[in-house]
């Protein structure tokens, strides 16, 4: 599967012969971005104290202009899936997807990767693929293979890993348990595609 940004961006780390590409956080979402009509951005558990407008804007200000931001994480992914081919629809041909998985900044302003993010970021990819949105990046590939083996212990990894103690000794459990919950009727759209 060859794409038209394959020219432009003869690096692999861009991924960009890929329907569906993988990577993580603000510096792998600029890397596979060129050339996506869609930037899912996966943060499957919230931070506490969450994003503020402001630096959300500032991670959409990194980002090609052209593509539409969504935010996905476990319990959406199916419904992100869905919007996603609704906007290949749109556009008339063949959409290309970059799957960000966010992973958290540490405090030393370190970036560290989230099991919680790789599988929900994994959950998307299987969602595309239930769909026709198939020819995956190896990395994509490897999320999406990783969700489907560990499925049934989702809830027990999304759990135990580092984000959901850390957010639950600060006393927000809650919000854990509300991220495995069923999701939202309606995708969570940060910005349309520009040419949709």
């Amino acid at each position: 599967m060859t794409s038209s940004a394959d020219a432009a961006h003869p690096d692999p780390s861009t991924q960009a012969r890929y329907q569906v590409r993988l990577d993580g956080g603000v510096a792998g979402a600029r890397r596979i971005a060129g050339g996506a009509d869609v930037i899912v951005w996966v943060d499957a558990l919230p931070s506490v104290p969450p994003p503020t407008a402001a630096r959300r804007d500032e991670v959409l200000a990194t980002m090609p202009a052209r593509p539409a931001v969504v935010s996905a994480g476990l319990a959406d992914a199916t419904a992100v899936a869905a919007w996603i081919l609704a906007l290949q629809e749109a556009l008339g041909r063949r959409a290309y997807v970059a799957v960000v998985a966010a992973g958290a900044v540490e405090a030393d302003g370190s970036w560290r990767a989230c099991a919680e993010d790789q599988l929900a970021a994994g959950a998307v990819v299987d969602a595309l693929a239930a769909l026709g949105l198939d020819a995956s990046s190896p990395e994509a590939a490897v999320a999406c293979a990783a969700y489907q083996q560990l499925r049934p212990a989702v809830g027990h990894l999304m759990t135990a890993g580092v984000s959901a103690r850390r957010l639950d000794a600060a006393g927000h459990g809650a919000l854990v348990s509300a991220s495995l919950a069923a999701g939202p009727a309606d995708v969570v759209v940060h910005r349309l595609h520009r040419d949709a």
